[in-house]
């Protein structure tokens, strides 16, 4: 049986798989906190819910800022991509220390802008070592083989706090394991990772800032910036507007509107648990075709995706099957996405400059998680007739994004 498993999966560089069995321990810690940090927050140390959100969503502006100087770090030959990575382990398990004796406001926001700036340093150094050690025609399986860890870990963490909370009681217990886990990681990274990149002859440049000048001139890399938002929106779109039009406006048949919180909670658990599944074959299927149309593909599934959703929020004729069907389409959409971009991202940079290109790559998802949840949730404060339409609207701006993607594939033929 694990034989048979083992030749499934991907002939790929060893450090990929400690990375990735790193990442699923760290995933494993931030499941633990994920949906239970807001309930520990407002319910026991007496935080008001909006308190609670703008200490939260304070993390996402240290991530801007630790990705950006994530992407310095990397590239430059005196911190690298080992050190980098382990600097990003030490400060998220800092932040837990903070976050397991918050007490306050002050506490709370001190322990989200450490561990928002400890998570902003991971994902250019990570990105960039995997990229260095691979080849073109393994990136996509080597970048899903992550993403796969970090399904895993986040799932396996949200039932195990489940499970310690239910016996000891203690939401504080899950920062302790939050962090223990990011300790986990520090101690895979400094005995089983080595620098990824030599830096042998090159010289410490006059500005460290000078390649995102290079990066941001590369009219290539910054057309894939404006359609990698596109994809970061409609994700961003899926984890915060749609449980909520689920909720509320789904026709189910009876008086009241929606689904229950039991079948959003089924829904989203397929969601997650089939994209985990399927982004090692989604990955292997894409390798025969080119990066744009690998994305190009992605952006036709968010189409069809959009568009069910509009149906099942209009129908009343199994909407509940319409919805699992959407989500399964809408999972494969982000499977055909996420490997993907990563892997254009590492063809198009440098070698020397892959640090600040995923830097670039990586602030994406912070502007359309910026973005996307407002525009959402404007969207659903409107007449029900606008509400609807709304799905309808972003199924149409990806006809925008296959559009733009056509002129990146020219730019990358010039």
């Amino acid at each position: 049986m694990l034989k048979k498993i083992s030749e499934q999966l991907p002939s790929l560089n060893r450090t990929v798989w400690i990375l990735a069995s790193g990442r699923l321990l760290s995933e494993i810690g931030t499941g633990f906190v994920l949906f239970y940090a807001p309930i520990f927050f407002v319910n026991q140390v007496g935080l008001s819910a909006t308190l609670v959100g703008i200490g939260i969503g304070s993390g996402q502006i240290a991530g801007v800022i630790g990705r950006f100087l994530g992407g310095v770090f990397t590239d430059n030959k005196s911190v690298g991509r080992r050190r980098t990575l382990l600097l990003s382990a030490a400060i998220s398990v800092l932040a837990d220390v903070f976050l397991a004796l918050t007490y306050n406001f002050p506490t709370l926001l001190l322990g989200n802008l450490v561990l928002g700036l400890g998570v902003g340093l991971y994902w250019p150094a990570t990105e960039a070592v995997i990229a260095d050690i691979t080849t073109p025609e393994e990136r996509n399986e080597a970048f899903a083989v992550t993403r796969v860890a970090d399904s895993l870990g986040l799932g396996i963490g949200v039932v195990l706090g489940g499970l310690i909370i239910s016996t000891a009681g203690n939401y504080r217990l899950l920062f302790v394991a939050d962090g223990i886990s990011f300790l986990v990681f520090f101690a895979v990274i400094y005995f089983a990772v080595k620098e990824s990149y030599n830096f042998e002859g090159q010289t410490t440049a006059k500005n460290p800032f000078s390649g995102w000048g290079i990066a941001l001139r590369d009219r290539a890399f910054v057309t894939f910036l404006g359609i990698n938002i596109l994809f970061t929106t409609y994700i961003s779109q899926i984890q915060s507007t749609l449980p909520l039009y689920f909720r509320n406006y789904v026709q189910t048949g009876g008086e009241a509107l929606g689904f229950s919180p039991e079948i959003i909670s089924a829904l989203f658990t397929w969601y997650i648990t089939f994209a985990a599944i399927m982004q090692l074959p989604m990955a292997r299927f894409l390798n025969r075709f080119r990066r744009a149309q690998a994305l190009t593909f992605s952006f036709s599934l968010w189409l069809i995706g959009f568009v069910l959703i509009w149906v099942t929020g209009i129908t009343t004729v199994a909407p509940l099957v319409i919805a699992i069907i959407t989500l399964g389409i809408l999972s494969l959409g982000l499977n055909s996405y996420t490997p993907s971009a990563s892997s254009l991202v590492a063809d198009i940079a440098p070698a020397s400059l892959r640090g600040v290109y995923l830097s670039l790559n990586s602030q994406c998802w912070a502007v359309g998680f910026f973005v996307g949840p407002p525009v959402g949730g404007w969207a659903l404060d409107q007449s029900r007739w606008i509400t609807d339409q709304f799905w309808l609207v972003a199924a149409a701006t990806t006809l925008v994004g296959m559009f733009a993607l056509r002129i990146l594939n020219q730019l990358l033929k010039s």
